[in-house]
């Protein structure tokens, strides 16, 4: 992942988490989407050890910690790991936060993971590809790895026009003032997963209109408005599987 990537996440922490308060109760997939309780795609995890992958602020590694899953989480950014480890603390709850590149994940013992877990994080990501073959190389047999993302046809519509503002085909790198995120079309990423010797179980693309408080209101009411919303779900989730 690139310095400019980690330099936003340093800079942009402490306010990402202040301003949006993601619970701990269970996991979350993404805006507009329904949680880990409702959707139940890991099955119960106690006992499982669970890798998750852009773990941010950590809330979804503790929510896992504490349904009695044994977890280790991955982020890039220092600030963030700090709030991640302030949050299990409080918690009392013993989560495993190391700092490292999610492309790469180098330290981690080959098949030693049951589940590999990311949302909304894997945009961050240079290479694709070569992040899933790791997940793939980490993941016991028979593994789970689950994640969301932005859904791609969310940002080819004008938020305020409701028209198409851009080409659903023009991907790679993209820059918003500091801002750094790689754009894919759908078949991108699935055909990353197959790459990666992945059995692919679901594509979910779940539009949830009364969501979670912190995807509702101020700055995300500016990113996802509800209008838009109700045409367009902004989160897509997959589930695959080590075969």
């Amino acid at each position: 992942m690139t310095k400019e990537i980690e330099k936003w996440w340093e800079e942009t922490s402490q306010h990402y988490q202040e301003s949006t308060k993601i619970g701990i109760g269970t996991a979350h997939y993404g805006p507009y989407a329904p949680d880990e309780n409702e959707l139940r795609l890991l099955g119960n995890v106690r006992g499982k050890k669970i890798l998750e992958i852009g773990c941010g602020g950590g809330q979804c590694s503790v929510a896992f910690a504490k349904q009695g899953a044994v977890c280790t989480g991955i982020d890039i950014s220092k600030e963030q790991l700090k709030f991640a480890e302030n949050l299990a603390k409080k918690n009392k709850i013993k989560v495993n936060f190391t700092k490292g590149d999610i492309q790469t994940l180098k330290g981690i013992k080959s098949g030693s993971f049951d589940i590999v877990f990311s949302a909304f994080a894997l945009q961050y990501v240079p290479d694709l590809t070569k992040c899933f073959r790791e997940v793939f190389r980490v993941l016991k047999k028979k593994g789970l790895f689950v994640f969301s993302l932005d859904h791609p046809f969310y940002d080819v519509i004008n938020d305020k026009t409701f028209k198409i503002k851009t080409s659903y085909f023009e991907t790679g790198k993209m820059i918003e003032g500091k801002f750094v995120f790689y754009k894919r079309k759908v078949s991108d990423i699935l055909n990353s997963l197959i790459e990666s010797k992945f059995s692919v179980e679901k594509m979910i693309e779940p539009l949830k209109l009364k969501v979670q408080k912190s995807w509702r209101g101020g700055r995300w009411d500016e990113i996802y408005p509800p209008k838009l919303v109700k045409l367009i779900g902004p989160t897509i989730i997959f589930k695959a599987v080590k075969k």
